[in-house]
């Protein structure tokens, strides 16, 4: 039986909101606090290079203020390395980062940064934080993720989203052959990136995935219905595939 699915509600582009006007509205942490009553088991949140949407002070008052587990996500720099040491949030997970791109574009490739990826991932731990690694649905990937000592990967849902028809399938086949596979190699399973309502309930069908990590699509639906609506909503639709995953009947 499939254990209980958590929602990561990442809160990024609250930030892109307030900083393409600039002030402090919208508020991410109050989108965190919010998203907190409506269903989300955590909250995730990216710090770039660039600044471009979380700020170091968002990092600061979401460590103070929210009680769910804060997902840090992060370039391996020595930079973030030393922001994730300052302020030790619960999870740490490692992403790929390019200034010109307008999101994550892909897993990170910790086969060839293998050399790169290890010390950060023993730094992390080291200071109990918990280490996850964005990646492709790829079994070299995985192998090399589980022999760099991390806890959890992510699993990157964004080529599954993107297609269409029969490519579809084989994406989400992808997904779901490199599920299983974190379950042989002993690692926790999340994954994300792209999710909609539409896309969602195949993928929180699969078992070995314990954990969604799901934002833009979520603040996009805020301006239409509201934060706590499309939280709720996403909840409902992974909650629903989950037991339909289990044989249950579903009200």
């Amino acid at each position: 039986m499939a254990e209980y699915l958590r929602l990561g509600v990442n809160i990024d582009h609250v930030a892109t909101i307030r900083n393409a006007r600039g002030g402090i509205h919208p508020d991410p942490v109050r989108a965190a606090k919010l998203a907190a009553t409506a269903g989300a088991d955590g909250i995730t949140a990216h710090l770039r290079e660039d600044r471009r949407h979380i700020s170091d002070e968002d990092i600061e008052r979401l460590s103070r203020e929210i009680e769910l587990p804060l997902n840090f996500e992060m370039a391996p720099t020595d930079e973030m390395i030393e922001i994730a040491l300052r302020h030790l949030p619960h999870a740490a997970c490692l992403v790929p980062e390019k200034r010109e791109e307008r999101t994550t574009e892909g897993g990170l490739d910790v086969a060839v940064q293998h050399n790169v990826v290890a010390p950060v991932v023993r730094c992390l731990a080291d200071a109990g934080i918990r280490v996850s690694l964005f990646v492709e649905p790829d079994k070299v990937q995985l192998a090399v993720a589980r022999e760099l000592g991390a806890q959890v990967v992510e699993l990157h849902t964004g080529s599954y989203c993107d297609a269409t028809g029969d490519d579809q399938i084989r994406q989400l086949d992808r997904i779901v052959e490199a599920a299983q596979y974190t379950r042989e190699l002993g690692l926790e399973c999340h994954a994300g990136h792209g999710l909609t309502f539409e896309t969602v309930g195949p993928v929180a069908a699969i078992p070995e995935v314990r954990e969604l990590n799901i934002g833009h699509f979520l603040v996009g639906e805020a301006i239409f219905g509201g934060l706590d609506s499309a939280i709720k909503r996403m909840r409902g639709l992974m909650d629903q595939a989950r037991a339909e995953a289990n044989g249950q009947q579903t009200a």
